[in-house]
């Protein structure tokens, strides 16, 4: 394949995509340098080409490695390696990152509604049920707001059953 700009062998292959479209360049080294900016090293070994890769693939956003709870001073790096928050502040701290985590690792609930027992005392209705009814409920409630409405059908139909 020839450099798009000198005619000489295309050695760096761009691909970019913007606004949903592909556009592919192909250039020399020399070009690729001059035109784009990159530095090409000819024969890089491979170990080096890997390497390279990893390290740059390997750490967090610059952002989230400098969030640091002003309480404990743990950062969100060592959370992300240890995996134990210091103090009850790191949960404010580090809202936004943690949301998510606590989302897939609890069913989509990301709010603790405290322990509970599974009967209430000397009614026999069961607590776990009410629980589950008002989860379903704020589901319902995000559905609509995103006019899923296939979904909304379908909680619906989860909260009549769960009323019973």
């Amino acid at each position: 394949m020839k450099c798009e700009n000198c005619n000489k062998t295309a050695t760096v292959h761009l691909t970019e995509i913007k606004g949903g479209k592909k556009y592919e360049k192909h250039l020399c080294e020399q070009c690729a340098a001059a035109a784009e900016g990159l530095p090409v090293k000819s024969h890089m070994p491979i170990n080096e080409l890997l390497t390279n890769f990893v390290m740059a693939h390997s750490g967090l956003p610059a952002k989230e490695q400098s969030l640091t709870c002003e309480h404990c001073g743990i950062t969100w790096a060592e959370f992300r390696q240890n995996g134990l928050l210091g103090c009850p502040n790191d949960y404010v701290a580090f809202e936004k990152e943690l949301t998510p985590l606590l989302a897939r690792a609890h069913d989509g609930a990301t709010h603790h509604v405290g322990k509970q027992p599974t009967r209430r005392g000397g009614s026999g209705v069961p607590m776990k049920r009410h629980v589950d009814i008002a989860r379903l409920r704020k589901d319902l409630q995000k559905a609509i707001e995103a006019e899923d409405y296939e979904k909304a059908a379908k909680l619906r139909d989860q909260i009549k059953e769960a009323e019973g």
